[in-house]
């Protein structure tokens, strides 16, 4: 008598998700389950289509060291690449035709621009050292940036603490009170001085001053010719991939797929209880928030995405006390963005207001102003031209970081949008009167936060190790601020390590720790 089918119990369908179900469902005979709470793919890298105009929730730049990420992504949509320093967008080939493919359903190469707006000019990111660079800041603001650096270089901060003392050691003190100190802080909330050192090795890695210097003499002193650009430090790199209609266009296609070939995503369906019996079995009970339907699912082995804190909270087994207690005290950070349809913006650029038809280069532009919240302003048509309904239009969107229990949480949407465009206005980048339309996204629980509870996080990971066949992925399934080529890698991960029956998940939470990306085998 056959054995019956295996099964796995997914939580969510974002980048670690739908990776997960994708590669048990290509490389195994365990039937995969997603559950997904909202009636979309791709968590907080979906696309939102608002009249045409399209929105991609914090930025999204498809790049990763990992040859197996950026395989996996080529198979889903052909890439563009660079040959001898120039762009070559992809064609879709007879063989991808024959697939159901189009040519919508490709990655374009785009240049990569960002820029700080400080004292009302606008700076490189990462800061490059130039004549227009000392002329705004002045010689006296640059000569303490050189001198804080060099002196920072000689005596170091031996043991850092917290992520202030890994800016310091990096920038030194006067360039991180210039250019670091208070964007960080409108995203997290708290001072720097209260976050651990462990989110910059996460997200900055081995950019510094010397580093960012250095990488802006090579670039132009050498072409760029490979897009995978695995010598550049991650903050660094000039150019990236980037679907023409949006992040969510890939999720969306992978998740076609995982469905066309007869995977289950559930939708609209929230895990509201887990039920861990052993290593060969595990059950989620799971309400539909249209119908309000409660349905229980049994499965061999569950792989979670959910933010870790709700993850303990819905377990029906006794969990001891002090895992409980760190899971109750892990912290996020909430995320808002406002969408302005403009017939028009003005960059202070180079000293003087640009207007009608000048559209500056940036991605992002971070802002490092006093006396308004926005965090950063996103510029669509720069990510991709297919982002916006009408080229005559400027589509932006204002990124607001904050708390659900805070002031600017609570604000309507239609006080929320009115007082973003003021800002904008207080910055000179726009006139009232440019704005065209409007909208606005609230992505709760965005980024998982490296203050709190969170020094004791070890503690939720022993207990969830102890559990051979519960498996947390991605960014809010571990609490980590990881990128989404890292939340694909810890999903693959977790596969290998389900195909070959190993116990250990140690490699799954070292993903993106280190300094080089972790990249496992990939078993067929």
């Amino acid at each position: 008598m056959e054995s019956p089918q295996k099964r796995a119990l997914i939580i969510g369908a974002g980048p670690a998700g739908l990776t997960a179900g994708y590669e048990l469902q290509a490389r195994t005979d365990i039937e995969p389950i997603i559950f997904e709470m909202d009636d979309c793919f791709g968590g907080i890298s979906r696309t939102i289509n608002y009249k045409g105009n399209r929105m991609d929730l914090g930025g999204h730049r498809f790049f990763s060291k990992s040859d197996r990420v950026m395989e996996w992504w080529g198979n889903i949509m052909p890439l563009g690449k660079l040959e001898e320093g120039k762009i070559i967008e992809p064609q879709v080939n007879d063989q991808r035709t024959a697939q159901g493919q189009t040519d919508d359903e490709a990655m374009l190469v785009r240049n990569r621009s960002s820029r700080i707006l400080y004292l009302g000019r606008l700076f490189d990111y990462p800061i490059r050292i130039s004549l227009l660079t000392i002329k705004y800041l002045g010689l006296i603001r640059f000569f303490r940036i050189s001198g804080s650096y060099l002196w920072v270089r000689m005596f170091p901060i031996k043991e850092e603490r917290n992520l202030e003392q890994f800016f310091i050691n990096r920038f030194g003190k006067y360039l991180y009170l210039i250019f670091f100190k208070d964007y960080t802080e409108k995203v997290w909330g708290v001072p720097c001085s209260d976050i651990k050192a462990e989110w910059g090795a996460q997200r900055i890695k081995g950019l510094s001053f010397k580093e960012a210097i250095s990488h802006a003499i090579k670039s132009k002193m050498k072409k760029q010719t490979d897009i995978a650009q695995k010598e550049v430090e991650t903050s660094l790199i000039d150019r990236f991939l980037y679907p023409k209609y949006g992040p969510g266009q890939l999720w969306d296609s992978v998740a076609t797929r995982f469905q066309s070939s007869g995977g289950q995503i559930i939708k609209n369906s929230e895990v509201i209880g887990i039920d861990w019996s052993d290593k060969e079995s595990v059950s989620v009970t799971v309400k539909n928030h249209l119908t309000g339907d409660i349905n229980e699912y049994q499965g061999n082995v569950l792989i979670s995405s959910m933010p870790l804190k709700e993850l303990i909270a819905r377990m029906k087994n006794e969990v001891p006390l002090e895992v409980k207690k760190v899971a109750e005290g892990l912290v996020y950070r909430d995320f808002i963005t406002v969408g302005l349809l403009l017939k028009d913006i003005k960059i202070k650029d180079k000293g003087e207001f640009k207007d009608g038809g000048n559209l500056p280069p940036d991605n992002w532009i971070y802002i490092q102003e006093k006396g308004v919240a926005l965090g950063r302003l996103q510029i669509f048509n720069n990510w991709s031209p297919y982002l916006v309904a009408n080229q005559e239009h400027v589509w932006v969107g204002l990124e607001y970081f904050c708390n659900e229990d805070d002031s600017l949480w609570g604000m309507s949407n239609t006080d929320f949008i009115e007082f973003a465009i003021a800002e904008l206005v207080s910055l000179g980048m726009i006139m009232k009167e440019y704005v065209l339309d409007s909208t606005i996204v609230r992505v709760p629980k965005a980024y998982p936060a490296y203050f709190g509870t969170y020094e004791h996080i070890d503690i939720l990971k022993n207990y969830l190790n102890s559990m051979e066949n519960i498996h947390p992925i991605g960014r809010n399934g571990m609490h980590k601020y990881n990128n989404q080529d890292h939340s694909m890698l810890t999903a693959m991960t977790t596969v290998d390590n389900i195909i070959s029956g190993e116990g250990t998940k140690t490699d799954v939470w070292s993903v993106n720790t280190e300094q080089k990306y972790h990249e496992k085998r990939n078993e067929n």
